[in-house]
């Protein structure tokens, strides 16, 4: 009769045993020494080996030969433990055996003494499976056995084991199989039994077994039975439901070509082809992590379960993005897999969230925006094309040369507000505060007048608030009286001392400055600005914070409303 790849090849010593050597050097150790403790614990992800090594335990305790560490494996308690007859090697299943009377019943048992071999061996598989009861009625004999039992505990979840019984017991935490040992193991199986296995099918089935030596045999036995003598990597992924890079490096190019519609045609596909869409947005999420893992530590990391000619591809591809643009990408693809498992409509859950992950790239950090705000070199919305938004799309370049980062054109904050100014009817007022808050016209600078020349000077002296205050003001001079007539949100500006040393230089003297507010007729304000009643303190700090140039520059490329404006001093 048939026997599976994952017993016919299971471990029968220490040396075979995959990984896990900190478990094997210790137990190793304290067989030479005769340290043998009557409790384990066994803990880890599933086939990883614990109940393996605890048979092989078993062999070691009893063999002939030993106590040794290299059983023999030809004496009668070898080759019956390792065929599962023997009588002192007892195996109990705790999910069907959990409760308080099947306990009992092996107190009860652990009370006579082997009928043949040094050790009684008690291997207790799935361990948090016991109800609290049957632990308490056991924790007795396993604190104080007799000195021919051992107890061996194999669980999935150490957690669930009861404190008062890991207390009693020596705990060994089993590791996940590294991805080269699994490759390798798999390789070794193949030349025994005769198999042709090219490297990527067999990083194929190791990846399928996330770290489980167990799950990656049983899907080699299954390629096997598929594919034949010889084990295509296409034919494998396609048994496993896997899914290659090319057809993920779909998503990766539209991503970089801002390409909604190659999305939407992504979900169309994989509908068509049957495919299960919860499984593919899995593998997306992962796809999504290797490239930002490759993106951080190279492409020859080990942190990425992959051949080497498929890291080399992803670090191709992972090129073309941002370490925050794979970030934000990873995340929204976790996002669109958590949505899927209570989704009733999943193609419609697929599709949205593949065209957030578009938008998303669209998107333009803050920190970039904040700095723009004060760049000497941003590009002025005015000298951009009206049309900018609906602009042909961009052709997606072939793979695995990627469409460059974005970045190097416009930013979307530019192509609005390009977009806005070609729609927006011309305003008859200046640029300036009085376009924020209603105020009296200012007379047009002639030149050669005092108002003129006291502006250039500013704008030479690159003071723009003084600038802008004497610009949207009226300045006469009469005798030594500076006269002086400026919108209330303007006022605070000339009694500046800058002012005073400015005019000094401009004309030559001192100046008596003569200062008048001007009231300005009520008039609506501009969208975005909220001018309810304030007292006349409230008025001049908010006067004074829309006047600033970053305030302004901030609103113009942010938009929103100022509802309250708080002076910090106070």
């Amino acid at each position: 009769m048939y026997q599976v790849i994952a017993r016919k090849y299971r471990p029968q010593s220490f040396a075979d045993v995959v990984s896990q050597e900190h478990v094997k050097n210790t137990l190793e150790n304290a067989i030479a020494q005769n340290r043998i403790a009557h409790g384990y614990i066994f803990s880890g992800q599933r086939g990883t080996g614990k109940t393996t090594i605890a048979r092989i335990l078993a062999r070691c305790l009893n063999c002939i030969q030993g106590p040794t560490a290299t059983p023999c494996g030809e004496c009668a308690s070898c080759k019956e433990i390792t065929a599962g007859g023997t009588v002192d090697v007892i195996e109990i299943d705790a999910a069907s055996n959990r409760g308080i009377n099947e306990m009992r019943e092996l107190r009860e048992n652990v009370r006579y003494q082997p009928a043949r071999d040094r050790y009684k061996i008690f291997i207790i598989d799935e361990a948090h499976q016991i109800t609290n009861e049957a632990f308490n009625a056991l924790l007795k004999t396993i604190e104080e056995p007799p000195p021919w039992a051992v107890f061996v505990l194999c669980t999935t979840e150490a957690h669930k084991i009861p404190a008062t019984i890991a207390s009693r017991c020596q705990h060994f935490s089993f590791r996940s199989v590294d991805f080269e040992a699994l490759i390798q193991r798999m390789a070794w199986i193949c030349q025994q039994e005769g198999i042709e296995a090219d490297p990527e099918a067999l990083a194929i089935l190791a990846a399928a077994g996330e770290g489980s030596v167990r799950d990656s045999l049983s899907a080699l036995d299954q390629a096997i039975a598929c594919c034949g003598a010889k084990l295509d990597a296409a034919e494998v992924r396609a048994l496993l439901g896997a899914f290659s890079l090319e057809s993920l490096e779909k998503v990766t190019q539209a991503l970089a070509n801002g390409d909604s519609r190659s999305m939407l045609e992504v979900v169309d596909e994989l509908e068509r082809n049957g495919q299960n869409l919860q499984h593919f947005s899995r593998e997306l999420s992962r796809y999504f992590r290797n490239l930002l893992v490759t993106r951080v530590a190279g492409a020859d990391t080990r942190l990425v379960a992959a051949s080497p000619a498929q890291r080399e591809k992803l670090a191709a591809i992972a090129g073309a993005f941002s370490e925050e643009d794979l970030t934000r990408y990873l995340q929204l693809s976790l996002d669109i897999f958590r949505d899927l498992q209570y989704s009733l409509q999943p193609r419609f859950h697929l599709e949205i969230g593949l065209v957030r992950l578009v938008q998303a790239g669209r998107l333009l950090p803050i920190e970039q925006a904040l700095a723009g705000l004060s760049g000497p070199t941003r590009i002025a919305p005015t000298a951009l094309p009206a049309q900018a938004p609906q602009a042909a799309p961009r052709t997606a370049s072939p793979p695995p040369a990627m469409a460059p980062p974005r970045g190097s054109g416009p930013s979307p904050f530019d192509l609005d507000r390009a977009r806005k100014a070609a729609t927006r009817p011309p305003d008859p007022q200046s640029s300036g505060a009085n376009a924020l808050a209603p105020q009296a016209e200012a007379p047009p600078m002639t030149a050669g007048d005092p108002r003129e020349r006291l502006h250039a000077y500013l704008h030479e002296k690159g003071n723009a608030h003084l600038a802008d205050a004497v610009e949207n003001s009226s300045l006469t001079i009469a005798g030594g009286d500076l006269n002086i007539v400026a919108p209330k949100s303007y006022s605070l500006y000339f009694k500046d001392r800058g002012f005073d040393a400015a005019v000094r230089e401009v004309f030559g003297r001192p100046l008596r400055m003569k200062l008048t507010t001007a009231e300005a007729a009520p008039e609506p304000a501009p969208i975005g600005i909220v001018a309810p009643s304030k007292t006349e303190a409230e008025d001049e700090v908010t006067g004074r914070a829309l006047a600033n140039p970053e305030v302004r520059r901030f609103r113009e490329v942010f938009g929103g409303e100022v509802r309250k404006v708080r002076n910090l001093k106070e």
